[in-house]
């Protein structure tokens, strides 16, 4: 326990720290919740610069249920000024390779339109931050700028936090039952709590160069999120490799040239205007720089994702390259999978077991991604040999094997064909609706039959989402309509609770799932879908990707994540029901009692004593 002399100066029931994309979730959805939050920042603002932008469709969802997809959107570039990405030399140079990406190639889009009600979005990370902030204030959560986090004590019954007031060096305390470490690659809670690690560190340099320029004459009838610079120049086999990323159209740009990690070049404006121009291949184009900053691509993920009462999620777990576009999305995704079982144990609906599927849910995912995310580096690699198979740094040799590209020789048919398939096999950078949403959770707080398998992959499982309710999957996406309105599969579960999905012939379902609810005292909507019924299957796509009869149930979770499911209504489905949401609570067998006090449900002693014994 804290001693007399660390009195906390307030206390809470969970303290996050950063206010990233993991860290503004997190908030954002525990304030909708009704937790207690404060989230500290140790600057006076959210980030300033653009940072991660690729907003995904999984993200999106989330976005959705978190009541902030308007904002999101209103902010965002539309999918329509993504797709054009682009291979040229130089911006104003020759192009010699194109891929329509982030769904806009028609032959992927279909996996995307099936799989998901979203599309992809690019939302640079300043403006994301502020709206998850924003949004989690004016729910509730306490926001504290300048507030630099020192050190933590944790004990059976909480944590208790040392913080820095970075105006005025006065340090306090902060009691609160959980901590979640939001802060980044170079998490300090994630080097305290000693999580264990994986890969390396700092594996290459590169810069981010932010500056505004009016590029609209070289890129508006191409327009896209990303333009990809292979010039002539010094560099591995004579290429200056870069890339221009659109932060708004068609005037603010990032720009990212790399660099051995060994040797990390000083870049003062001027230089930062000249690494642009080359680029850009225009000098006479004026350009304004806004900041310049060095950074590094890492390979490196946590085998654990907590210890005790203390978690981590974002970068601060798993850190990888930007390809993919997985890396704020997948911070989203920790905090929305965290944030919904520390809700429940806080308001005495489950047992701290149930924390412990955190970990077992999400490091799987990072031990996929990160590998993944630096492993795509290999197709621009791919590029670079086929412009120049000698691989000679002499840019002269380099600029003179493209030209003989662009010559009617047939001789170089071999060599044109090698190219064209280099940049091809790119899109595996761009479009991996499988990678983002074929998930299958197998942990405690999944509720799966054990004599069953999910079934396998028909599709190679990185690029293609095959949908199932399987329970640890997401699930699935229908539309469905109610009056003259339709709406996805998705958006008719969330909001925090469980839901139990079923048909026409479930109508029992309802009042097994309320005789359960009041048993374990844990809210569970029921939505019946079919002719009549809450919601019409029109298209017939929900009875086909249920996998269940129309007298089946599905249980999905808050994350809308299957978390068990009943093929039909049989005589023991309020057992069953009961026997699944018990065991994806971590609740015991007798049921869950609970005292009144005040007119707030509190959790009996008896729970007490086993969250005790939990973290003992």
């Amino acid at each position: 326990m804290t001693s007399a002399a660390q009195q906390p100066a307030y206390e809470t029931e969970v303290l996050i720290v950063g206010t990233g994309p993991a860290g503004g979730t997190m908030a954002l959805a525990l304030a909708k919740a009704g937790i207690r939050t404060v989230v500290i920042n140790r600057y006076g603002w959210t980030c300033r610069t653009p940072r991660a932008h690729i907003t995904n469709p999984r993200a999106m969802e989330v976005f959705h249920d978190l009541g902030i997809i308007d904002d999101v959107k209103l902010y965002a570039a539309p999918t329509e000024l993504m797709g054009e990405n682009v291979m040229c030399q130089t911006l104003a140079g020759d192009e010699f390779g194109r891929l329509r990406t982030w769904g806009n190639e028609p032959g992927r889009r279909c996996n995307y339109a099936y799989g998901t009600p979203e599309t992809n979005v690019d939302l640079p990370q300043n403006y994301l931050e502020n709206i998850l902030l924003g949004a989690a204030a004016h729910k509730g959560a306490e926001v504290l700028f300048h507030t630099e986090f020192v050190r933590f004590e944790q004990d059976d019954d909480g944590v208790t936090s040392f913080l820095r007031n970075r105006l005025t060096g006065a340090e306090y305390s902060v009691r609160s039952k959980y901590l979640v470490g939001t802060d980044g690659a170079r998490s300090t809670v994630a080097a305290q709590l000693g999580l264990p690690f994986k890969g390396d560190m700092d594996k290459l340099g590169a810069t981010n160069i932010v500056f505004t320029a009016d590029l609209t004459k070289y890129v508006e009838h191409r327009p896209s999120s990303l333009y990809w610079m292979f010039r002539p120049d010094e560099g591995p086999a004579g290429i200056m490799s870069g890339t221009l990323r659109m932060v708004r159209p068609w005037t603010r740009w990032l720009g990212t040239t790399f660099f051995d990690i060994n040797n990390p070049p000083e870049i003062d404006d001027a230089e930062a205007r000249r690494l642009m121009h080359k680029l850009i291949g225009d000098d006479s184009i004026p350009i304004q720089i806004e900041s310049v900053a060095l950074w590094a691509f890492n390979e490196s993920w946590a085998t654990r994702f907590h210890k005790g009462r203390v978690f981590c999620a974002g970068d601060a777990v798993h850190r990888h390259p930007p390809l993919k576009g997985l890396g704020s999305n997948t911070s989203v995704q920790d905090s929305y999978n965290l944030a919904w079982k520390l809700a429940h144990v806080l308001k005495g609906m489950a047992s701290p077991v149930l924390l412990e599927s955190y970990s077992q849910e999400r490091v799987p995912v990072a031990e996929e991604f990160v590998p993944a995310a630096f492993g795509a580096m290999q197709h621009y690699d791919k590029v670079v040999a086929a412009l120049n198979p000698t691989l000679s740094e002499d840019p002269a040799v380099s600029a003179a094997s493209f030209e003989m590209l662009k010559g009617d020789n047939d001789n170089l048919t071999e060599r044109r064909q090698q190219l064209r398939d280099a940049v091809a096999a790119t899109y595996r950078t761009f479009d991996c609706p499988g990678i983002e949403m074929n998930q299958r959770y197998q942990s405690c707080a999944v509720a799966a039959p054990a004599d069953e398998t999910p079934p396998p992959f028909a599709q190679d499982p990185e690029i293609y989402y095959q949908p199932t309710s399987f329970p640890g999957a997401r699930l699935p996406h229908a539309w469905l309509f109610s009056g003259n309105s339709r709406i996805s599969s998705l958006y008719v579960c969330g909001g925090g609770e469980f839901t139990l999905l079923t048909g026409n012939s479930g109508a029992g379902w309802r009042a097994i799932a309320k005789a359960v609810s009041d048993e374990l005292g844990v809210p569970i909507k029921v939505v019946t879908i079919g002719l009549g019924q809450d919601y019409q299957d029109l298209y017939g796509d929900y009875v086909r990707i249920s996998e269940v009869e129309e007298s089946g149930a599905l249980l999905v979770r808050p994350d809308v994540y299957v978390g068990w499911r009943a093929r039909s209504l049989g005589e023991t489905a309020q057992a069953d029901l009961r026997a699944a949401l018990a065991s994806i609570l971590g609740r015991n067998a007798s049921g869950h009692e609970f005292m009144k006090s005040g007119g707030v449900e509190q959790p009996a002693r008896k729970f007490d004593e086993m969250e005790k014994a939990h973290y003992a």
